[in-house]
């Protein structure tokens, strides 16, 4: 399926991204190390497909990525608008950057363990945190920003390592 874009500006179009802030029981914070980039850590995301409902995506990226159904969890919240350019130089397609939506889902006590083994397989190891915990230097700087107000937004966390 074609991807959609959701901005434009005078350089070229931004893709349409979601990305999960998985919530257990606990309070802990799913994060997930990629697997080609061992260090790097970060939510279940992924692009929207042309025609696809955005709450849909994110349902979508999660099970493809980590293996959890939509009655494994609830969405309590979602927030949109964060946005980053690819670095310097980077164009992935036609695209110059993404814009994302982050949907905050509650995890359901009882639900089965993650399964990372997908395919394709998109992370290495996954593990659950207190949402201060996140640390800055698992990011490429590019994503630093987004992910600072992201965590601001939805836990109140200001992270500055």
């Amino acid at each position: 399926m074609a991807e959609l874009s959701v901005r434009i500006s005078g350089m070229g179009e931004y893709r349409a991204n979601v990305a999960a802030l998985m919530v257990n029981a606990e309070g802990l914070l799913l994060v997930c190390e990629r697997l080609d980039h061992p260090g790097a850590w970060q939510f279940p995301q992924g692009g929207v497909d042309a025609q696809e409902e955005w709450e849909s995506a994110v349902q979508r990226e999660i099970e493809e990525e980590i293996g959890l159904k939509p009655e494994h969890y609830e969405i309590e919240k979602s927030k949109g608008g964060y946005c980053y350019d690819y670095p310097a130089g980077v164009k992935k397609g036609r695209f110059l950057g993404q814009e994302q939506t982050y949907y905050f889902c509650r995890v359901f006590p009882g639900s089965p363990e993650l399964n990372l083994i997908q395919e394709p397989r998109e992370f290495a190891r996954a593990r659950w945190i207190q949402p201060a915990e996140f640390q800055l230097n698992w990011l490429p700087d590019f994503k630093k920003d987004t992910y600072r107000e992201v965590m601001r937004d939805f836990f109140g966390v200001e992270i500055t390592r």
